[in-house]
């Protein structure tokens, strides 16, 4: 039995997650009466976590509101920057997101993430228990009812996919302030106490050093802290915050 037709239209940012047919503007619907409408957002192919207000008629209503036949919705992209209410901003990353993570991490982000596959149902529980929003370019992922919170990488690119998280949320930066391999936090470390952690090279060309307190790694300006620093600099200047080494 068919249930209610609603009308419903996505916002220009959600288009690529809808049939070809539902791009241009609004389109029919047919319900079955009972599900919510982010039921229906989502079985049509976007997940909530891309979708911003829910509008019925004009007015905006909650995810778990049921339409009703003859209804117009309107779904709306997510504002920007995009707040998460109820803890520090802190993200976790899926095993297809490293670089992403280890240029958040270079910024001073919070960045965790998962180098090996533990499978969706795994990283949905850990974003919910220590309370990380969920950065995937998995939809499946993104539609788990646990997820603390979560937001769809849109490229393919580092580059890109570094501009588009900074722009969504707007996360306070401090440069070269975290490990980039395991995420904890970077103090000053005296030369005498990291030598023999030290290349002989190294020992004789740098003298100033920081040391992750959480693995013991040691950090310097080496060869590869120009193309760092180009990172580092063109973030600071676009979104926000201050070198602090």
């Amino acid at each position: 039995m068919n249930g209610p037709e609603i009308q419903i239209s996505f916002a220009p940012g959600l288009r690529l997650f809808v049939s070809a047919e539902r791009r241009g503007g609004p389109t029919p619907v047919t319900t079955d009466g009972a599900s919510s409408l982010g039921h229906v957002v989502e079985s049509l192919g976007v997940p909530l976590t891309e979708a911003g207000r829910l509008l019925v008629d004009g007015r905006p209503v909650e995810a778990s509101y049921v339409p009703g036949a003859g209804e117009t919705v309107e779904v709306e992209d997510v504002t920007r920057p995009q707040q998460v209410p109820g803890a520090p901003l802190r993200f976790l990353l899926d095993v297809h997101l490293g670089t992403l993570a280890r240029r958040l991490r270079l910024l001073g982000v919070d960045a965790a993430y998962e180098s090996e596959d533990i499978g969706d149902p795994a990283l949905a529980a850990l974003s919910a228990r220590e309370r990380r929003v969920m950065l995937s370019r998995d939809r499946g992922l993104l539609r788990r009812r646990e997820l603390w919170a979560g937001a769809y990488v849109y490229s393919d690119r580092p580059d890109e996919q570094l501009r588009d998280v900074l722009a969504r949320f707007a996360p306070p930066l401090a440069p070269w302030t975290r490990c980039t391999a395991c995420n904890g936090e970077l103090s000053g470390a005296d030369k005498d106490a990291v030598r023999e952690r030290l290349e002989q090279g190294t020992e004789k060309t740098y003298d100033v050093f920081a040391q992750c307190v959480a693995c013991e790694r040691v950090y310097w300006r080496g060869a590869h802290h120009a193309r760092l620093e180009a990172i580092v600099t063109d973030a600071v200047r676009e979104f926000g915050g201050a070198t602090t080494r």
